[in-house]
């Protein structure tokens, strides 16, 4: 009976091999998804997904302002570098 055993463990084995590579797999594409989307939003997007999470009622005007703020900077300097390119 230790061959029944042995296959028995090998089969294990390989079932947590697999599973820890699923795993290991789904959070390297949740970490790529996640970046991938950031990368690809400027401050004037970020601006107009703010805004219209404002008027659905999602931030506090305090949140909003201090969001804005924030952003507004970033669209300075992005003009800014924009205009001293051209």
């Amino acid at each position: 009976m230790p061959g029944a055993y042995e296959g028995l463990m090998q089969a294990a084995l390989l079932l947590a091999a697999i599973f820890a590579l699923t795993a290991v797999a789904i959070a390297v594409a949740r970490r790529y998804r996640g970046r991938a989307g950031d990368d690809d939003l400027g401050p004037r997007q970020l601006l107009a997904n703010f805004r219209e999470l404002y008027d659905r009622g999602g931030l506090s005007d305090e949140e909003f302002r201090t969001i804005k703020s924030k952003l507004a900077t970033e669209l300075k300097a992005e003009l800014n570098d924009n205009s001293g390119a051209g």
